[in-house]
């Protein structure tokens, strides 16, 4: 009995430690304006999450793979309001879960407390999927984690000695459909099911039986997707292609997510192989490649964005953990323990420091159009005329629709030949109006043919 009241003082207080240390991680980007696409996706919400919406979510062949953001977006607002720090408190929220969740990854033999509560630790911190935490719009990533993470451990909890109980398993299947509810990329969540039942050397044809329900719900989901490909815009404006790009995203996405701390950690535990679990840095390794690989088909860019790499990201941080857990092994009593310290400090300044300064910046640059856009629709009542804007024509009216409350054909959309947009978007009270290019009007006196024009659409 004392030891089970010890191990779980340690365990509150290790959770309680890695809940402090995401938190810190993360809270500069409390404070940040919505970004871009965040309209979009509140709009979305307003239209799909009431009940009167669900028909049409059912039907709409895109948005119903992300349903579980719709409802935690719609409701986020219905009880807060449409506040920016609310939303991403939401988004550090599941940050947080998340992190214990790499935690409770600590159940599986094949992890190891230790390494998962260093892995958790890392996992916090990671500057390399920030904008899964840091981009409202990117919320199903966090989503398609944390129902993927339960549905492992909810199926690790029935496979070690619990088949008895068919909850594990019922619960483990619900959590599997959750994750297919929060994004396209969830149906991995059978592949890592499947990469469990290989460590645990599960004899094939008995995984097979076992893993049978999730793939069918697996394949009848992946049909639905590529059976709507037709009415599915990322089919069709070239976002995704089923060539061979993957043979190239991959690979170069995979060597980015290494560098720097996870090659580090890697050639520390193949130098000073120590520990009981040999299978843990194999396991790791294939987590990133399984994860990776929904993301690995886009076209429009030669690696995958870090929002997509906050599931592969776990894997990394198995093999960080990995590493930091050897290193420590091989100086411990001697007079260099404090290099592990040492590294430790340095991965956390590195990480903090990054997200802190050039993440928090680049970010409320990123706002900074739809911000300006929203204050000048919100000065006048007549049209604001947008030149060379960064985003597309949607963000743009949901930007006014949502943000300014107004309505979205206040907007008049003026498309530019794309060499006259090198000096930025701008925005004006009218079509021939010098602008500056931060957004907002020019002070100096408009054309005289312009003067009555302007004053009329610019009245307050």
């Amino acid at each position: 009995m004392h030891g089970l009241k010890r191990r779980t003082k340690i365990a509150v207080t290790v959770s309680a430690a890695l809940a402090g240390l995401a938190v810190l991680t993360y809270l500069p980007s409390a404070f940040l304006p919505f970004i871009s696409d965040d309209y979009v996706h509140i709009a979305v919400a307003r239209q799909f999450a009431p009940v009167s919406g669900w028909d049409d979510l059912a039907r709409d062949p895109v948005y119903r793979c992300r349903a579980t953001s719709h409802f935690l977006t719609y409701w986020t607002e219905q009880l807060f309001g449409l506040d920016p720090m609310a939303f991403s408190g939401s988004s550090i929220l599941l940050h947080v879960l998340n992190t214990l969740l790499v935690f409770a990854l600590g159940s599986w033999r094949a992890v190891g407390w230790r390494a998962s509560a260093v892995a958790a630790g890392f996992f916090a911190v990671y500057e390399g999927h920030q904008e899964a935490v840091m981009w409202y719009a990117a919320l199903p990533e966090l989503l398609v984690f944390f129902f993927s993470l339960l549905a492992i451990l909810f199926w690790l909890a029935w496979l070690r000695g619990n088949q008895k109980r068919a909850g594990w398993y019922a619960a483990a299947l619900f959590a599997s459909i959750l994750a297919m509810l929060s994004k396209e990329s969830g149906v991995i969540v059978v592949a890592l099911m499947a990469l469990v039942l290989a460590v645990e050397r599960v004899p094939f044809w008995r995984s097979v039986r076992l893993l049978a329900p999730f793939g069918v719900l697996g394949l009848i989901y992946a049909g639905t997707i590529f059976g709507s490909s037709k009415d599915n815009f990322f089919f069709g404006d070239g976002t995704f292609s089923p060539g061979l790009s993957f043979l190239r995203v991959l690979p170069n996405s995979y060597g980015r997510m290494l560098w720097i701390w996870g090659g580090i950690a890697l050639l520390v535990a193949l130098l000073w192989k120590t520990g009981r679990r040999k299978w843990l840095l194999a396991t790791a390794l294939a987590w990133m490649a399984i994860a990776l690989i929904p993301y690995s088909f886009l076209s429009y860019m030669p690696r995958v964005p870090s929002r997509h790499t906050y599931l592969a990201s776990l894997g990394l941080s198995l093999v960080v953990a990995k590493g930091l857990l050897c290193l420590y092994r091989h100086f411990r009593g001697s007079h260099y323990r404090w290099a592990v310290y040492a590294v430790a400090f340095l991965i956390l300044a590195h990480n903090l420091g990054y997200l802190w300064t050039k993440k928090r910046a680049q970010y409320e640059e990123r706002a900074a159009p739809t911000e300006a856009l929203i204050e000048m629709v919100s000065e006048g009542k007549g049209p604001v005329y947008v030149h060379c804007f960064p985003y597309n024509e949607e963000i743009a009216r949901k930007a006014v629709e949502v943000g300014a409350g107004q309505s979205p054909y206040r907007v008049v959309w003026r498309p530019a030949p794309p060499d006259a947009c090198d000096s930025g978007f701008s925005l004006s009270w009218n079509p021939n109006q010098d602008v500056r290019q931060d957004g907002k009007r020019d002070k100096r006196e408009p054309a005289a043919q312009d003067r009555e024009e302007t004053e009329l659409i610019g009245s307050r």
